[in-house]
């Protein structure tokens, strides 16, 4: 089949004007469809009405002042603010919330890790903010583990911290306010590249903790050196995979062109990895779509070795299409970057990616996710989705926070007033859930974490 000519077929069914949809689907069931199309399918199909959005007025500390909108139902307030460049957070072993901070946009070694300390639950904001470490190769995110209890003695827990050209952790107690000696080494990564600040590699690396087939293992997504080239070093634009002390080191994925944002959910598919992608900058204000994938899961097992298709796929309208651009260049293209001189990376089959989960606007830049489970009341079976926005605002595309789920796969605006009339006002970055229907989210362009919560 051809899955370019099917998409046509289907969008057209679905724009004319006298099918309804149980038409639509009488059409859908009787024709056995590529699953990018299935895909294309649901997200037109189960379009939901936008969500009404109400204005709140933030007053930031620093004299700037903007809105943002969020459902009505929802507040919103400064819990943390004076901070840098500030990323991810996750939850402690003794229940206290860290967070990172990258300093600025350039490559540098002035990252942060923060404790968020004397919460207070009127007022919704933290009266502390603790300095655990400092002068890090840009630390994105974090994360803990602890290990399982032996004779009766607690297990060690760690502290995992992916930097530029290292992964290493400490060793955590509880009610620590500094580590108590020096990082392990677990693994190097590549720490060069074209230049960062405008774009030309990918110096984060993030990492995740997922029981998955009966194992609990750290992943690591390690970003591409380029906006789309045939890399050297066998490590970049994957995602790979090793025991909680380092040790069966191994590439599980690859053609994942930069996935920042990604988090275990044990409440999906039996526990399920799920990661936020950005597509190459080469096609055009237009294309590609950046990308949500479930990576894996205990209840539909992704393969070891699936290729995500960068850098010679794209995606389109939900659909993986083949990048000829890349991988058969004209001397009369002009592509812009410029892709590195050598030869062009050979074309991959777009139709064995690994289905998509959805799908976001150009250039949006997704980054933090957090999913919130039947246990949450406004948001129950949801996912949130920082975009961070377009590295060049004229686009518009992201700049804002987005809510999908299973049923309803199309992103709907949940927050948005980061871009307002072509002026950056913020760039929301990382989410974590502290409650029910309540989150914690970064804004990396002002240095503060706001408490979203239900009214």
């Amino acid at each position: 089949m051809n899955p370019a000519k099917d998409g046509e077929l289907l969008r057209s069914a679905l724009s004319f004007a006298g099918i309804a949809r149980q038409n639509c689907m009488m059409w859908y069931e009787k024709r056995v469809l590529p699953g990018a199309i299935i895909l294309a399918f649901l997200m037109f199909a189960a379009v939901i009405p936008a969500q009404q959005l109400t204005p709140h007025p933030i007053h930031l500390a620093n004299g700037k002042n903007l809105v943002l909108n969020l459902p009505a139902n929802f507040t919103m307030n400064v819990a943390v603010q004076g901070l840098k460049r500030v990323r991810f957070m996750a939850w402690s072993p003794d229940h206290r919330v860290f967070a990172t901070d990258m300093h600025d946009l350039g490559d540098n070694s002035l990252g942060r890790v923060y404790i968020l300390g004397n919460w207070d639950e009127k007022t919704g904001t933290f009266a502390k903010v603790t300095t655990y470490l400092d002068h890090l190769r840009n630390p994105n995110n974090l994360a803990f583990y602890t290990e399982q209890s032996q004779d009766g003695k607690p297990g060690q827990s760690w502290l995992y911290i992916p930097l530029t050209d290292k992964l290493i952790r400490y060793k955590y107690n509880a009610d620590d306010e500094a580590p108590t000696g020096a990082p392990e080494v677990l693994a190097h990564y590549p720490d060069y590249g074209l230049n960062y600040k405008y774009g030309g590699w990918h110096l984060t690396r993030t990492i995740a903790f997922a029981t998955l087939h009966g194992k609990t293992r750290l992943y690591v997504a390690v970003g591409s050196s380029c906006n789309v080239c045939q890399e050297k070093e066998e490590i970049r634009a994957t995602l790979s995979v090793m025991d909680a002390d380092g040790s069966h080191q191994e590439i599980v994925a690859r053609g994942l062109r930069n996935a920042v944002g990604m988090e275990n959910v044990p409440s999906i598919d039996d526990g399920a990895l799920f990661a936020t992608n950005m597509g190459a900058d080469h096609l055009g204000n237009g294309a590609p779509e950046d990308t949500f994938f479930e990576l894996d899961s205990n209840a539909r097992t992704v393969p070891s070795g699936s290729n995500y298709g960068w850098p010679t796929c794209y995606f389109e309208n939900g659909i993986a299409h083949e990048d000829h651009l890349v991988s058969d260049p004209k001397l009369t293209d002009h592509v812009v970057p410029k892709p590195p001189a050598g030869p062009p990376p050979p074309q991959f089959d777009c139709a064995k990616i690994p289905a998509v989960y959805t799908t976001f606007a150009p250039h949006s830049s997704p980054l933090g996710l957090e999913y919130f489970d039947s246990g949450n009341k406004s948001l129950a079976d949801s996912f949130l989705v920082a975009l961070h926005g377009a590295s060049h605002r004229e686009i518009g595309a992201g700049y804002r926070v987005v809510r999908f789920s299973a049923a309803n796969r199309k992103p709907q605006d949940f927050i948005t007033g980061f871009l307002v009339n072509g002026k950056v006002k913020g760039r929301p970055c990382g989410i974590l859930r502290i409650g029910p229907d309540a989150f914690l989210l970064t804004d990396d362009l002002d240095g503060v974490i706001y408490y979203v919560h239900g009214s």
